[in-house]
């Protein structure tokens, strides 16, 4: 008799869960590899925007430090030309022995040459006073080819004076103006009418003489070329 065909032995339920445990197990490794591989891409990528804002950031800090380099210079300009201008001032007022001197001298009076143009040639005499209280010093001026006489004078005497004033030229020609003197005690001055020169310069004399009135008494006589007082 023969023998009965084997029948095909079915997997026991251990065989059949092996292949879904498989699955699991590769599930599992696959969720713990992409769990370790995102904080290293993330690493790898760092922040998206940090690129840019440290760009912005340090534009920024360059425009402030620009910004402030221009705010410096302009507020040390003005100090610095303030500063070079005192230096400047403090040097022109120091005399020879580095002493700071005054702008102006106080000599008590006013020179009574004051205002005599730079460009004009003077041919003065001395200052001279009377007891009375009249001071007067008299020139010959001569500017490109012009040439008068004119007279300084202070009246200290407190009545009005009449002054002439007298321009001589070569050849006998003279030139002759009569002044009022006021009463104040400040400098004052009369002068010829300019006339074309004639001759040298040196060649010229002016006088003038100062009295009480026309027919009072003279008080004084200046002249281009006066000598100068005793002791003076």
């Amino acid at each position: 008799m023969p023998a009965a065909p084997r029948l095909p032995q079915l997997p026991d339920e251990t065989e059949r869960e092996r292949p879904r445990a498989r699955l699991r197990l590769f599930g599992l490794l696959a969720v713990v590899v992409l769990t370790a591989a995102l904080p290293l891409a993330g690493a790898s990528a760092g922040p998206v925007d940090d690129g840019p804002t440290r760009q912005t950031a340090t534009e920024a800090d360059a425009s402030e430090a620009n910004v402030s380099d221009d705010a410096d210079k302009a507020n040390a300009k003005p100090n610095d030309k303030a500063s070079d201008k005192a230096s400047d001032s403090g040097d022109e007022n120091r005399g020879e022995n580095g002493d700071a001197k005054p702008a102006e001298q106080n000599t008590g009076k006013p020179s009574l040459l004051t205002g005599l143009g730079l460009t004009t040639e003077a041919h003065c005499g001395p200052q001279l006073s009377a007891p009375d209280g009249i001071e007067a010093q008299t020139c010959v001026l001569v500017q490109g080819h012009e040439t008068w006489a004119r007279t300084y004078y202070r009246n200290a005497t407190g009545s009005r004076l009449a002054a002439v004033l007298t321009l001589m030229a070569p050849g006998g020609r003279t030139v002759q103006l009569h002044c009022a003197v006021g009463v104040e005690d400040e400098p004052g001055m009369c002068e010829t009418p300019r006339g074309r020169t004639r001759g040298e310069p040196g060649q010229y004399t002016a006088v003038a003489e100062y009295a009480k009135g026309a027919e009072g008494p003279l008080l004084l006589r200046s002249g281009s070329n006066s000598a100068p007082p005793h002791g003076g």
